[in-house]
């Protein structure tokens, strides 16, 4: 069955949360195509993306996107972006005496800007057929799953291994492909990007900081993007967690609330693995940060998922995750951000759909249940499928161990109990959801008997969670992993991103990995109650007002602050399961008593 369209709004708050942006708008751009020959993919484009015209009267496609970042954030991205420049009017200048001009030089471009500025420019011959193309079928939705016209993008196909942006990429403009709408960009200029003063560090800045003009301008651009909606099923929300957007985020998501009630508001929390320059009191902040973060942000949200390569949110995490298909840096923001994006395009794959979508209320509904709105992710990044098999055959080898690893710093239950799950599984294009056995042969597992895709996965996932509601979604176009992502996979994934059947010669060049198939999991459980109950102890063992007096000084008030982690600790009760299913540790018990 088909869907209309239900369009959603994204807006990212916060630096590493435009990091993680910036690589999934890459991800998204990489599936758009204008070519009315080619059957629609398994996505609907236009829940994301926005049509327009230029000055010129040429067709565009921008992300219906609000990004708030502060000043300094951008380097050589202009706020207002360049579709609609009418370039230098020079008619107002009325002024007839001598000008003298100072003029900045502007920061220098990595080799990818510089790549994608001379294709746009000898694009150009070929930007009128370009355009009317677009013109003849603007009425038909963008398609996914298929390579763009764009002259810029499909040169960019050739050259995957050109770029190792790794020690150049300095902030997240700086590998960003696509075009922005002007009304996407906000800038912060009351708080600096570099150096140590005037930094956005701490909750209660960003809580004060959504009021006049910051307000305004935040309430001009959501109804520019909501007003032209058909259909607006909701927002989602990636929000920094551990510096002062967590607080922005919690007032920007009861705005959202309270102005479109009945819409979805899912938030992404993100966190990244560590930061440049740290100090304990800079680590004792975000420790703090993403406390309150975490309890506003989903107090005032259908969901909150925390997303973040971290062994923990506390000041003294534990290793990094690690994935077997995957050899990236936690410590660089340019690779951890792009395994939360390649995952988040699968996350929010559900309510995304061409046909039968889930809308985002229906996502809220099937695991936010009983006021548990704190949802915790894990990904196979990338699913570990062997080219020229089957899925029972790539589950099969995953028996013993679930293949997806922890991306909200949340370890599973030890029992797998669980209140609900969501599961998607993407990108197994060109592979076999069942096994073709032959006529007389003795399936070799049960689930290599079963006879559809959906049954398999149900049928392994229950295997680990015999009693938990279970919703799958599945679909077969891989994310595109077009440049500049960064190359970081293992040896053993071949080019589209599948495992190697045969063993890869010794010696030899990695092939640049183009797609990548991924499973992930949204899921709700007592393992949820005892990662926030943690959260808790952390801050709550803390004499806030001696170790870190200037956290206050900015807000919230100490009762304000005391009685938020009363009511962190009593929604890490509504995750207890007291069936006795689980095992509450000694510490839980002593904080109850």
């Amino acid at each position: 069955m088909s869907n209309p369209c239900r369009e959603v709004i994204t807006l990212q708050l916060g630096h590493y949360s435009n990091f993680v942006g910036a690589h999934w708008w890459n991800l998204q751009d990489a599936s758009l195509s204008y070519d009315p020959d080619v059957l629609p993919g398994d996505t609907q484009s236009d829940v994301l993306f926005r049509e327009g015209q230029t000055l010129g009267g040429h067709v565009t496609y921008t992300p219906r996107l609000i990004a708030m970042d502060v000043k300094g954030s951008l380097r050589t991205l202009r706020q207002e972006g360049s579709l609609y420049d009418p370039g230098k009017d020079t008619s107002a200048v009325t002024w007839e005496g001598s000008l003298m001009m100072h003029k900045e030089s502007p920061p220098a471009k990595n080799s990818f800007l510089e790549d994608l500025d001379k294709l746009e420019v000898s694009g150009s011959q070929n930007a009128e057929q370009f355009h009317d193309t677009c013109s003849r079928v603007s009425n038909l939705p963008m398609t996914a799953g298929s390579a763009s016209v764009d002259t810029a993008n499909s040169r960019l196909a050739g050259i995957q291994k050109a770029y190792h942006l790794e020690g150049s990429v300095k902030v997240w403009s700086d590998f960003l492909r696509i075009h922005l709408h002007p009304r996407t960009i906000s800038v912060i200029h009351q708080y600096n990007h570099d150096g140590e003063a005037q930094r956005l560090e701490a909750f209660g800045q960003g809580e004060v900081l959504l009021q006049g003009p910051v307000l305004e301008e935040l309430e001009d651009k959501l109804h520019f993007f909501a007003e032209e909606c058909d259909y607006l099923q909701g927002f989602q929300v990636l929000c920094d967690l551990s510096d002062g957007f967590s607080g922005l985020g919690s007032k920007v998501t009861e705005m959202l609330q309270d102005s479109y009630s009945g819409r979805g508001v899912l938030t992404w929390g993100l966190a990244p693995v560590s930061y440049s320059s740290s100090t304990p009191m800079k680590d004792l902040y975000h420790q703090l940060n993403c406390t309150l973060g975490t309890l506003h942000l989903a107090r005032n949200s259908s969901f909150f998922c925390p997303l973040t390569l971290r062994g923990g949110l506390g000041r003294r995490p534990s290793s990094p995750t690690t994935f077997p298909l995957l050899s990236y840096d936690p410590s660089l923001w340019y690779h951890s951000s792009a395994v939360l994006a390649l995952a988040l395009d699968a996350l929010t794959l559900p309510y995304r759909m061409r046909n039968n979508s889930t809308p985002m209320w229906q996502v809220a509904e099937t695991l936010a249940v009983s006021g548990r709105k704190v949802v915790a992710a894990y990904g196979a990044v990338p699913f570990p499928m062997m080219h020229g098999t089957s899925l029972p055959d790539a589950l099969s080898a995953c028996r013993e161990a679930l293949p997806w690893k922890p991306l909200s710093a949340c370890p599973e239950a030890a029992d797998s109990r669980c209140y609900g799950q969501l599961v998607t599984l993407k990108g197994f294009e060109g592979q076999r959801l069942i096994s073709s056995l032959a006529p007389g042969r003795f399936p070799p597992s049960p689930l290599h008997s079963l006879h559809s895709g959906e049954d398999v996965l149900a049928s392994y996932l229950r295997s680990f969670y015999p009693t938990c509601p279970l919703a799958l979604q599945l679909a077969s176009a891989p994310s595109k992993l077009s440049p500049p992502f960064p190359q970081m996979f293992s040896q053993a994934v071949d080019a589209r991103g599948f495992l190697h059947s045969q063993q890869p010669s010794p010696g030899a060049a990695a092939p640049a990995v183009s797609s990548a198939p991924v499973l992930t999991s949204l899921q709700s459980g007592p393992a949820l109650g005892s990662w926030l109950a943690a959260l808790h102890r952390g801050v709550a063992a803390l004499d806030i007002r001696r170790v870190a007096p200037s956290f206050l000084s900015q807000g919230p008030e100490m009762p304000e602050y005391q009685e938020a982690l009363e009511q962190l600790r009593v929604l890490a009760r509504c995750y207890r399961d007291d069936s006795g299913g689980v095992t509450r540790s000694s510490s839980e018990e002593e904080e109850d008593d």
